[in-house]
């Protein structure tokens, strides 16, 4: 299932190189979330990493991301991380650079709609249909 949130960028960092086959890019966006901001990290992994490039600091945005999780076994423990896999980037309602994305926005709009998700109370985080996601097959993670 896809998701999306509407925010401020706080931070961009620098694309990373993580091993010969698989590069990502994080950012930050601030989102007014009662009395406090919350800050939330992303990630755009491989040929989505430049999706960014159009935006800067302070520019409005709307981040449309998928919910990744993995467990794996370390020294016989397992360990579980979370990741907020983003996807498209949009300029937001306070303007900005010009909506940024890839095919796989193209393919999340053709795709049927499912049944409605159960509403959130946050109204800058909402779900959406998710886009057809490659199989495990086809990913490159080492674990």
């Amino acid at each position: 299932m896809a998701y999306d949130a509407t925010g401020r960028l706080h931070e961009i960092f620098d694309e990373q190189q993580v091993s010969e086959k698989f590069r990502k890019r994080e950012f930050v966006l601030e989102v007014q979330e009662g009395q406090y901001p919350e800050h939330i990290k992303f990630q755009l992994v491989q040929d989505k990493t430049a999706l960014i490039d159009p935006f800067k600091i302070g520019d409005e945005v709307k981040v449309t991301f998928n919910l990744r999780g993995r467990g794996f076994n370390k020294n016989g423990q397992m360990l579980y991380f979370t990741n907020l896999e983003a996807w498209r980037i949009e300029a937001g309602a306070g303007g900005g650079a010009p909506a940024a994305g890839g095919n796989y926005g193209n393919q999340q709009q053709a795709a049927p709609r499912a049944a409605a998700p159960a509403q959130n109370q946050n109204p800058n985080l909402r779900a959406q249909p998710a886009a057809p996601i490659a199989g495990d097959d086809d990913n490159d993670l080492p674990f």
